[in-house]
């Protein structure tokens, strides 16, 4: 978990600033339209009001900036004070704040441009959590305490700007996908007529360690329908030659209803998107959770003391309460955990022991070298952790179970299900998965084929370096074949993947056995391999 605390003050200010061209080319979007005035909520130092300077501001007459830190604001300010014949005013103001307490007022802008802050629900002020939430509740979005402030920012810049307008920020690329963000999705595609992104491999913002896109938006008229969603490939910042009213005439837009809950289904072709509509259909094909269930891994509070190598259980005469247990990737080479497994696991020294004090009251009641072991993890203050100080005795691990398969929540290539064949326990790292319509080697089996790996990069997200993650919500919507397989295909599987190095070539033969009897065409499964290279790639940042 990551505290407040911890944070530098431009994390905790989502103070990261926009450079000049792209500055420009909102800009050029937002003024191309009808009208006079322009919001910008969340101005900076003045990167965009600097900007404004060299283009063409004809009709424009008054610009509003919002910026919280008054400082900023007056460099803000020194920095629009050339703009002589528009009436620019910078706000000292929350913008949050102050769209809350006005959530009535007509729309009265004709653009809305910016770079709105990347910040943390948990890290906001409680004022400010407050008033994001009340902002949700006033346009009927569905509120979760994992957004970002820059959602917020959106809904209510999105509101205040006139039938027609234009709308053209910097944001996070998790835009796309992340469930957080679905609520906003939605509210984009009920308000606006045509939605363009502007897709980057490369990062913007380095600071964020996270990628950014540009959204461009035209807000409906009352007679209007939207045409959906597009997004333009880009290596860097080349797209910038052109004007942005050029990419809205030559794009192809997806209709929100083909989109399916997030807008990574926008990144694929035609070809892509038909194959994979065509697979959700076929009647041996399952979302996860209709023939499984996901659970999370044990949760210790305290990894490093929980979970140790023989070296650690020998020396505290640990051996009662030692149990196998796997958390890594490198714990797993393959799809399959057995002895043969854990036993190398232990040579190498891995900590492939989940210590359980299982039934001990009290510290006392244990011998004295395992009991030197507990006052070793409370001299380091564990038992004053929150998981461990809200159990008693804190060093018991509580909901200590294992099922025959688990999952770890991050990959490279692509999600695979572990056959834990001596039911090893895991943590936190992995999900305990069960399943009482298959056998546990059929599915462990059968997960690994270019659909299943394509709708885990549709649903999943990814951060810094180009690692996929799954949170069980995410998990429990991925489409899988109908499981085939017995043991011995697991172990075939298991020996593959251990000798995988690129994915591709893998998933390659596994469609072969699982997809083609399932009613695809040869065309559709090459079509579903085709889109998951392409989203893979995405999120190496490769194409």
């Amino acid at each position: 978990m990551k505290f407040k605390e911890d944070q530098t003050d431009t994390k905790l200010r989502g103070g990261y600033y926009t450079d000049e061209d792209l500055a420009t080319f909102l800009l050029k979007w937002g003024l191309s339209g009808e009208g006079n005035r322009l919001l910008e909520p969340g101005c900076g130092n003045g990167n965009f009001l600097a900007a404004l300077e060299g283009l063409n501001t004809d009709g424009l007459s008054r610009v509003d900036a919002y910026e919280i830190d008054g400082d900023e604001a007056s460099v803000a300010r020194e920095r629009a004070s050339s703009l002589d014949e528009i009436q620019t005013v910078v706000h000292v103001d929350d913008y949050i704040k102050r769209s809350a307490l006005n959530l009535q007022s007509p729309s009265r802008f004709d653009s809305v441009v910016g770079n709105p802050p990347f910040v943390r629900y948990q890290y906001l002020e409680d004022d400010t959590q407050k008033y994001a939430k009340s902002i949700f509740e006033y346009y009927d979005l569905d509120f979760t305490r994992h957004t970002n402030l820059w959602v917020p920012f959106v809904v209510a810049a999105l509101g205040q700007l006139r039938e027609g307008g234009r709308f053209g920020m910097v944001l996070p690329s998790e835009l796309l996908h992340v469930r957080h963000a679905s609520s906003l999705r939605n509210y984009l595609l009920e308000q606006c007529a045509r939605l363009l992104i502007i897709d980057p491999k490369a990062i913007w913002f380095e600071e964020t360690l996270q990628g950014a896109i540009l959204l461009l938006a035209e807000k409906k008229r009352s007679d209007e329908v939207s045409e959906g969603v597009s997004v333009v490939k880009t290596k860097d910042k080349e797209f910038v030659k052109k004007a942005p009213a050029a990419y809205f005439e030559n794009s192809d837009f997806v209709n929100g209803d083909h989109l399916d809950q997030n807008w990574m289904r926008a990144l694929l072709t035609v070809d892509e998107r038909r194959a994979l509509l065509s697979a959700q259909e076929k009647s041996e094909v399952y979302r996860f959770d209709e023939i499984a269930e996901v659970s999370v891994g044990i949760v210790t509070g305290a990894n490093n003391f929980f979970l140790v190598p023989d070296e650690t259980v020998n020396e505290y005469n640990l051996e009662k309460w030692a149990h196998p247990m796997f958390g890594r990737s490198k714990h797993v080479p393959g799809v399959v955990y057995d002895r043969n497994v854990h036993k190398n696991n232990k040579e190498k020294g891995y900590p492939s022991n989940l210590i359980w004090f299982k039934e001990v009251e009290r510290k006392k009641d244990l011998p004295k070298i395992p009991k030197n072991y507990i006052e070793k993890g409370e001299k380091k203050d564990l038992h004053e952790r929150y998981k461990c100080r809200i159990r008693e005795p804190w060093f018991e691990v509580p909901s200590v179970y294992s099922t025959k398969l688990g999952m770890l929540k991050r990959c490279h290539h692509f999600p695979r299900l572990i056959y834990n064949k001596i039911e090893a326990f895991t943590t936190d790292t992995a999900y305990r998965i069960t399943s009482d319509c298959c056998p546990p080697q059929s599915l462990a089996y059968t997960f690994v084929n270019s659909l299943t790996a394509l709708s885990a990069e549709i649903e999943g997200r990814h951060y810094g370096g180009g690692v996929l993650e799954l949170v069980p919500s995410e998990i429990q919507r991925l489409l899988i074949p109908k499981p085939v397989g017995e043991e011995k295909s697991v172990y075939q599987l298991d020996k593959m993947v251990r000798n995988d190095k690129k994915g591709a070539p893998l998933l390659k033969t596994q469609d072969k056995k699982v997809l083609s009897n399932i009613g695809l065409s040869g065309e559709e499964i090459d079509a579903l391999h085709s889109g998951w290279r392409r989203l893979w790639n995405r999120r190496q940042r490769n194409d």
